[in-house]
């Protein structure tokens, strides 16, 4: 019968370390002093000694922060258009984004690729845009894992998730139990879809629409592929900022991620028992989301469950900082406005009648 090696059974040992020779160079442009270099190790090693952070605070009762994510359909998308290489900043993005509403300095991050075959010009763009967002984000690429797996993914199928972990000083740990009545909602512009609702983005695009990826929408002023592969905004330094200038207790309450459920939904969830959020939408909703509720005939109230509709971040802070918080935004390149506020209630959100 002959001899069967790994080879025969879809895995490519040798093409495997073509692949991993590329890698080392996207993570070490992300280290920082904290990072102890193990290249080849089976973990990665990161020092807790916060002298110099970012944040420039000393942590005197250090709380870390995890968070994990992926990036869902977008990756079909990527796949569709033929470009890899801001898929992994989305991977970074919906991780980070996640633990700096907990007031979170981002420390390090970690990515699980899985493929269907070793392919390692592909593995690089995918990582180098994972270090494109840890550079954004001020964090290190620490390590990550290459899965081949022909029995389970096909063709130039993948699939990504991200790990990332934060600190936080115990006492200015953000996590909504501040918010009272009185309290105002800022809302922080999107860059478009970011990377949720892709199954009813494409859905609405490509089966009822029939539109091809490469279709040039003008009210968009590029094509279908461009608008839905945008990458994810990452908003580490604007919180960074505004966490450095205020105290999170007298200042910032609440910070809420714009993710899958929309709105109300990522709100309510840091909401306290005894207070609401009343929302008003006191801002243009960008075209890519009119385009698709038009295309599709959405529901209003399903397109704002669905999608973030043009707010990726809120803060839920003391009136009389709403206008210097909205000013860092505009500052960082950010359209921000006040959207709603805190009443008291039953830890709900809803939109004003």
């Amino acid at each position: 019968m002959g001899q069967t090696t790994y080879k025969d059974s879809g895995v490519d040992l040798e093409l495997y370390e073509q692949a991993m020779e590329r890698l080392p160079r996207w993570m070490h442009r992300t280290f920082c002093p904290r990072v102890l270099r193990n290249d080849g190790g089976f973990a990665g090693l990161f020092s807790l000694d916060f002298k110099g952070n970012l944040f420039s605070r000393k942590y005197q009762e250090p709380v870390l922060v995890s968070g994990t994510d992926g990036v869902g359909t977008k990756l079909k998308v990527a796949q569709l258009v033929g470009q890899h290489g801001t898929i992994g900043l989305d991977l970074v993005a919906m991780c980070v984004n996640d633990i700096l509403c907990c007031g979170a300095e981002p420390l390090f991050f970690l990515d699980y690729v899985a493929m269907s075959r070793d392919n390692p010009p592909l593995l690089e763009s995918i990582v180098r845009g994972i270090s494109d967002g840890c550079v954004d984000a001020g964090c290190a690429l620490l390590g990550g894992e290459t899965a081949i797996m022909p029995d389970v993914y096909h063709g130039d199928d993948y699939d990504l998730a991200g790990f990332c972990v934060g600190v936080v000083d115990k006492p200015e740990a953000i996590t909504g139990k501040e918010i009272r009545a009185g309290d105002l909602v800022v809302g922080v512009s999107s860059s478009g879809v970011h990377s949720n609702g892709y199954s009813l983005a494409r859905k609405i695009v490509f089966e009822k629409a029939k539109l091809a990826i490469d279709s040039y929408v003008d009210e968009l002023g590029t094509t279908v592929g461009e608008e839905l592969l945008r990458p994810t905004k990452i908003y580490a330094s604007l919180v960074r900022n505004v966490l450095n200038h205020y105290r999170v207790k007298n200042v910032v309450h609440g910070i809420g991620h714009i993710t899958g459920g929309g709105l109300l939904e990522n709100t309510e969830r840091i909401l306290p028992p005894d207070v609401d959020l009343v929302f008003k939408q006191a801002w243009e909703i960008p075209a890519v989301f009119q385009w698709m509720q038009r295309l599709g005939e959405v529901p209003h109230d399903e397109m704002f469950r669905v999608f973030n509709m043009g707010v990726g971040l809120t803060f839920i802070v003391s009136p009389y900082y709403a206008q210097a918080i909205m000013d860092m935004a505009k500052e960082a390149g950010n359209q921000s406005w006040i959207i709603g506020e805190a009443v008291a209630g039953s830890g709900k959100s809803r939109w004003a009648s």
